[in-house]
């Protein structure tokens, strides 16, 4: 059953011209015509306005529209590209696309890097690393000692920062992941190989198996 909702945030939501996305992203037109399918049930979920808001997403990836971690907080970031506090359906294909599994690896290092620039200064400073570490592993349910989170942190470093400077670049991020190709293992979805089919429940695995920096680091 679909949501009533206004003309003008229809008109907002479904702005995107399916050819037009299917041309900047990995889908097919048809795909992103299922895609939209997709869009009108998430974003009539809560608010019934026809965009996708935070607690809506976190809904469908978490199955919790309260959930309050640093980790849904950058997944919702991804998303809201425009950062107005709501996804519209350009945006919604747009970030999915990255999330496929034919996307081109260099690109889902460069969403990767995002994910823990917390603080948009275009790198990733040691405070950030912790601070995500951390939210991976509330997000795991794994609850280490501040010792082991340290010892995760400086590994990291140790590994990544080869001018010594403290702070992780770009650069120095994509050679850490050509090593360590289970860091981008959250940035893929499979099932968006099918989204033609019926498509399954939306949800992002965070288990402590798919944990991106758990499973690389310790």
């Amino acid at each position: 059953m679909g949501c009533a909702v206004s003309k003008k945030s229809r008109a907002r939501s479904v702005l995107a011209d399916p050819v037009a996305l299917a041309s900047e992203t990995i889908f097919t037109v048809s795909e992103v015509e299922a895609l939209l399918d997709l869009y009108k049930k998430l974003s009539c979920s809560i608010t019934r306005d026809g965009l996708i808001h935070k607690e809506e997403l976190l809904l469908a990836l978490f199955k919790n529209h309260k959930k309050e971690n640093l980790f849904a907080d950058r997944i919702f970031a991804l998303f809201d590209a425009k950062q107005n506090g709501h996804i519209d359906f350009g945006e919604f294909v747009q970030t999915l696309s990255i999330f496929h599994p034919r996307t081109p690896e260099s690109e889902k290092i460069e969403y990767a890097f995002k994910l823990y620039d917390l603080r948009h200064t275009g790198y990733i400073e040691r405070e950030e690393l912790k601070e995500m570490v951390v939210a991976l592993l509330d997000e795991s349910d794994l609850h280490l000692s501040d010792d082991v989170v340290e010892a995760i942190v400086d590994k990291t470093f140790k590994e990544t920062d080869a001018n010594g400077d403290g702070r992780i670049d770009q650069e120095e991020w994509r050679e850490f992941a050509a090593r360590n190709p289970t860091l981008l293992r959250n940035m893929t979805l499979p099932y968006l190989v099918d989204v033609n089919l019926a498509f399954p429940s939306f949800v992002l695995g965070t288990g402590a198996e798919d944990s991106t920096l758990t499973g690389s680091l310790i």
